[in-house]
C-alpha cells in the first residue's frame, strides 16, 4: 500500500489545498484526493511538481507499506 503524506507536509508548511492548486496548476480535486488518501493513481509529473513546490523528497511525500496478508 502507498501512503501519501501530503496532509502532514502541507500542515507543517501551513498550506491550503487552494494555495497549492493555484501555485502549481495541479487540479484541486487531485490534491484533495491525495490529501485524504483516496487517490487511486497519479501522474509522475504531478508528483515531481509537488516535490519541487513543497521542497520535499519523494520518500517524504509517499511511502510504501507492505500489506499483511490474512491466512
Amino acid at each position: 500500500m502507498i501512503k501519501c503524506h501530503l496532509s502532514r507536509v502541507m500542515g507543517e508548511q501551513k498550506l491550503k489545498i487552494s494555495d497549492v492548486s493555484r501555485d502549481t496548476g495541479i487540479n484541486r480535486g487531485t490534491l484533495t484526493r491525495m490529501y485524504y488518501e483516496t487517490l487511486v493513481r497519479i501522474d509522475l509529473d504531478t508528483i515531481n511538481t509537488l516535490c519541487e513546490y513543497l521542497a520535499v523528497s519523494l520518500d517524504e511525500l509517499l511511502e510504501y507499506q507492505r500489506c499483511e496478508k490474512s491466512a
